[in-house]
């Protein structure tokens, strides 16, 4: 099976309205609808751009207030999924969960309006002290018509048992929204996105968010880039690297994704780290 993926390098910027928002959201969607993709990745905290539309003085909204916008994000990517038939992953979003927590969660929008959700389950410092977040407690695989997906977003990805897990319960594509602030945190999730597609023979594909919010604390620098990524093998480009985009531009990056292939060197690759691994002396998820 192949299908077309794309991943969106979003520009934070300040802004004034919901409005503005979804405009840019909008904009991005229907570029990826020009090139026939049928897999759309936003970045992870997209939305706390909407924490820069302020208060009645003008200073920037507080973390807390974050999750009142959930309906209208919620509506907005709904309603691109079914208007353009498209699998879109609408980045993270910080919502409530039971007992006043917050979470950062990742979503899935099917065209038929169905709506699947991941928790981030690792967090970093800032989450948790300056956030006050609470971590996800478990990894979900979601069924779609182009196979078995998970969300791990940008941290989980550096913890390679909870992709081992997301694999041996049938995932081929992880996809990573990721949000770093310098080039030390991006290449940290970078380097380990390939190391995961290496280990579990699967494809990754990975955005972050570029540009800045001057209003909004920890969002005040970005450095990110896109990239589909594909296990280091003669079937797929050198490197691995299906796409990439330009460090910190403001785009869309698209690649096409061959599932036989992943069954392909599974099988009979130069090597097969999935069918090799030695559960007789570490544990195995599967």
């Amino acid at each position: 099976m192949k299908y077309r993926v794309a991943a969106v390098q979003y520009k934070l910027a300040d802004i004034q309205s919901f409005q503005q928002f979804e405009e840019q959201v909008t904009h991005y969607v229907r570029n990826a609808s020009e090139y026939g993709v049928q897999f759309l990745l936003f970045p992870e905290f997209m939305t706390t751009q909407l924490l820069s539309i302020g208060d009645d003085q003008g200073e920037a909204l507080p973390i807390g207030r974050l999750p009142d916008f959930t309906e209208d994000y919620k509506r907005l990517f709904a309603d691109l999924a079914k208007s353009y038939g498209m699998y879109i992953i609408g980045g993270t979003h910080v919502v409530e969960v039971k007992d006043g927590k917050r979470r950062n969660a990742a979503h899935l929008f099917h065209p038929d309006g169905r709506i699947d959700v991941q928790h981030k389950i690792h967090l970093t410092p800032t989450e948790v002290e300056e956030w006050d977040m609470s971590p996800g407690d478990g990894v979900e695989v979601f069924q779609t018509p182009f196979g078995t997906i998970a969300m791990l977003t940008c941290y989980d990805i550096e913890f390679p048992e909870i992709v081992r897990m997301a694999r041996a319960k049938g995932a081929d594509v992880i996809f990573c929204p990721s949000c770093t602030d310098d080039r030390h945190g991006f290449h940290r999730v970078r380097y380990c996105c390939h190391a995961r597609t290496i280990e579990n023979q699967i494809y990754v594909v990975t955005t972050g968010t570029v540009g800045a919010l001057r209003k909004v604390d920890f969002m005040r620098a970005n450095y990110g880039q896109a990239a589909i990524l594909a296990p280091n093998d003669i079937p797929f480009p050198p490197a691995g690297i299906i796409a990439e985009g330009v460090i910190n531009d403001d785009m869309l990056v698209v690649g096409d994704l061959d599932l036989s292939l992943l069954e392909e060197v599974r099988k009979n690759g130069s090597v097969m780290t999935w069918r090799d691994r030695r559960s007789d002396l570490y544990p195995d998820w599967s």
